[in-house]
């Protein structure tokens, strides 16, 4: 844990304080401690007879780069101004008021002589304001924002970034961190069917990545696939349901994806004539070399994303142009990433909500960021999505640079072209940002903006989204950045369809990390299995609804149940997080529900997960509610050389499980500003608004009704690095 010591000394550069009068405090040292973000803040504030002196974080748990800039950032401030009257730090908001409640608190402590001064003292100062001018300007710093930055300035742009937060990263820096994209060379070729190994981009062989349990019955579905145009005239006698594909094939495809559908059946055909003997001969499925293509990923997002309004008389899908180039360009995403100094693990993972094993996961980035010849490690997505491309555009130009705490809140214009930005820094400072050839908007989506979701939601029972429903998202995603387009005449698609991340913790609606096809959500009022787990993220939450379960308040709630270990990186186990994860034997699980309010029994639970354990090992779905894609036990078991186990070595009373209580949480918004291909902003007439592009989540049309995990990050990096190209090529 990065410790947090601030002296009266570090705070002397800053501008001084409003003080109506001196105050008087009790000098000492005072321990306080306030809830934060991801658990109790403790701090040690220590006050001469007249002011603060000094500010220790004693401890804290808030995620690095998102919550904890509130401690790097507050506290000079705090012990300058010798009050707490500053705002909190866009995008660590409850950190920051945690902090700013501890210090109130150690005042209180201290017998200051006027708490109501105290807590209005603030900074001062003049400030300079800003007027200067780059030839591309973008709005947002998360991974659209930065990919865009790093592409223009290797055009030999000069690049401003404006960022509302008070750190770099956005949405992507609190992501999973996995891109969906095929790698050629891990995946079964049919130039050498038979190959184990593949060469990768550096040159080294890696063993290519086999086929889950239920990828077959996937492919053989999609062969069945009716090439007849969609039937929607069908879903008006008949319910739609999301996530049933043996349903959906029967009634047809939208014409413009017609031409993949049917390259795509001839894929799978040339590769079902070579894996069929090897299934009829005995190799178990997931012996199999994974079956991966484009085709197969632009019509997995088509209907994936295909939904239908709750009210019956809307569809959405995503734009085939777009979906296309998405996937398509993705493939040049982890090459670029590499040449940054990103690193991967070797292999093609399952998220939540993916659909398919196509994600790619990396470790974080290697970076000579000091100029000493020597690369430092930067760990995960701050390393990957952060450090790598700020670096690579930040030394391409020393008139690039990132203006944190600085809220955008106008376009200039000049007659109908777009030609600046007029934003706000924290501290009051105007910021008149010109741009030569344009600005890119890449500010995000409005999953934080709850009512801004109720308003416009098209898709989701009434009942399911309320205004107590958590936001995986920071607290800055607010749609800013779609309706400062609007101003200037934007055309907006999509909205009204948001999708919900049903793995959220039910306090705030973090996002848990944490891979699917090795364990199982549980209704905490039955014990039993409710859902595939591999189903599309929309169906998981719906189904959660269904249960009928509340925790906290939080509808929707489930138990998440893994086993001790995972392949997965960012889904840490066996270990506790107060009042998010639980690791406990079957032995121990009794305690924990009694603790948690749960109603379940814990037999039943311990009854769910052998019988699901048992099918696995089996090689088939579990009974009642199946498993398209399944990789592992929750409990403990050996394999064989073949990939089966050895039953005789099975326990789950030895385990160690890890269990989370999640709810849906507001995630992504499918919604948002109108682009063309070449990510340039569209009006309400369909023609492109000059000097005006966007990236990322702020736009609509690529997603459809539901996205599928890991098409957000390939998607926010594609299409910054196309609004780069786009951009400089104006004049």
């Amino acid at each position: 844990m990065k410790k947090f010591i601030y002296t009266m000394m570090a705070a002397l550069v800053l501008c001084g304080c409003t003080q109506d009068k001196p105050l008087t405090f009790v000098a000492g040292s005072y321990e306080t401690t306030y809830n934060g973000h991801n658990g109790p803040i403790s701090i040690k504030t220590t006050f001469s007879d007249s002011c603060i002196t000094n500010i220790e974080v004693l401890s804290q748990n808030e995620t690095p780069h998102i919550g904890d800039v509130a401690f790097e950032q507050l506290i000079p401030q705090i012990i300058s101004a010798n009050g707490i009257g500053m705002d909190a730090i866009s995008g660590a908001t409850i950190t920051s008021h945690a902090l700013l409640n501890a210090v109130a608190q150690a005042a209180e402590d201290a017998n200051v002589s006027n708490i109501e001064q105290f807590r209005k003292n603030t900074l001062k100062g003049e400030k300079e304001d800003i007027d200067d001018t780059w030839d591309v300007v973008i709005v947002g710093a998360g991974g659209a924002g930065l990919a865009a930055a790093a592409e223009a300035a290797a055009y030999g742009n000069t690049v401003l970034v404006i960022e509302k937060n008070g750190e770099m990263g956005g949405n992507t820096l609190v992501s999973g961190g996995t891109f969906q994209s095929v790698i050629p060379y891990l995946v079964w070729e049919p130039s050498q069917p038979d190959a184990k190994m593949g060469r990768g981009y550096d040159g080294q062989m890696y063993e290519k990545v086999k086929m889950g349990m239920g990828c077959i019955e996937e492919l053989e579905a999609i062969m069945k696939w009716s090439e007849e145009d969609f039937d929607s005239l069908y879903y008006t006698t008949h319910d739609f349901t999301p996530g049933r594909i043996e349903e959906q094939a029967r009634h047809g495809v939208h014409r413009e994806y017609l031409p993949i559908l049917q390259e795509l059946k001839r894929e799978i055909s040339a590769y079902l004539v070579w894996a069929k003997p090897k299934l009829n001969s005995g190799v178990p499925e997931t012996q199999l070399t994974l079956f991966s293509t484009n085709n197969l990923h632009i019509f997995q997002t088509y209907y994936g994303g295909l939904r239908q309004s709750v009210a019956g008389n809307k569809w959405c899908y995503g734009d085939v142009e777009l979906v296309k180039q998405v996937v398509e360009e993705g493939a040049a995403l982890k090459p670029w990433l590499l040449s940054m100094g990103v690193e991967f693990l070797e292999k093609q993972v399952m998220i939540t909500g993916e659909m398919w094993f196509r994600g790619n996961k990396m470790t974080g980035a290697n970076i000579d960021t000091d100029g000493d010849g020597k690369p430092e490690h930067y760990k995960g997505n701050w390393g990957a999505y952060v450090m790598a491309p700020y670096h690579a555009f930040i030394k391409a130009n020393p008139k690039n640079k990132v203006l944190t705490s600085t809220t955008a809140y106008e376009l200039m214009m000049k007659g109908d072209r777009v030609t600046g930005v007029k934003a706000e820094r924290q501290d009051g400072t105007k910021v008149l940002a010109h741009a030569k050839k344009g600005v890119i908007i890449a500010s995000g989506g409005y999953a934080a903006n709850i009512s801004k979701i109720i308003n416009t939601n098209l898709y989701w029972k009434s009942e399911y989204i309320t205004p107590q429903m958590g936001s995986t998202n920071r607290s800055s995603m607010r749609g800013d950045g779609i309706e400062m387009a609007q101003d200037v005449g934007a055309a907006v698609t999509g909205m009204g369809w948001t999708q919900l991340m049903p793995q959220a913790y039910a306090d705030y609606g973090t996002i848990a990390f944490g891979s699917i096809s090795d364990a199982i959500f549980v209704n905490p009022e039955t014990g039993k299995r409710f859902v595939d787990e591999s189903q599309e993220r929309d169906v998981l939450a719906i189904r959660a609804f269904k249960t009928g379960a509340t925790v906290n308040g939080k509808a929707g709630a489930f138990l998440y149940i893994g086993g001790e270990t995972t392949t997965e990186p960012n889904d840490i186990r066996g270990v506790d997080i107060p009042g998010k994860q639980y690791a406990r034997t079957v032995e121990q699980l009794p305690e924990l529900l009694k603790s948690l309010k749960m109603h379940a029994v814990s037999d039943a639970i311990v009854k769910t997960i052998r019988s699901y354990d048992e099918a696995i090992m089996n090689g088939k779905e579990p009974d009642g509610v199946g498993k398209k894609f399944a990789t592992s036990t929750i409990g403990r078991a050996k394999k064989n050389e073949d990939g089966t186990y050895d039953k005789s070595t099975y326990s789950l009373d030895s385990a160690l499980l890890t269990i989370r209580v999640m709810a849906p949480a507001a995630h992504h918004t499918m919604g948002g500003l109108k682009i063309d291909a070449w990510r340039r902003v569209l009006d309400t007439s369909g023609q492109p608004i000059p000097g005006l592009f966007a990236a990322g989540e702020v736009t609509g049309g690529i997603h459809g009704g539901n996205r599928l995990g890991g098409n957000s990050l390939t998607e926010v990096m594609v299409s910054g690095r196309i609004a780069a190209r786009s951009v400089n090529k104006e004049k």
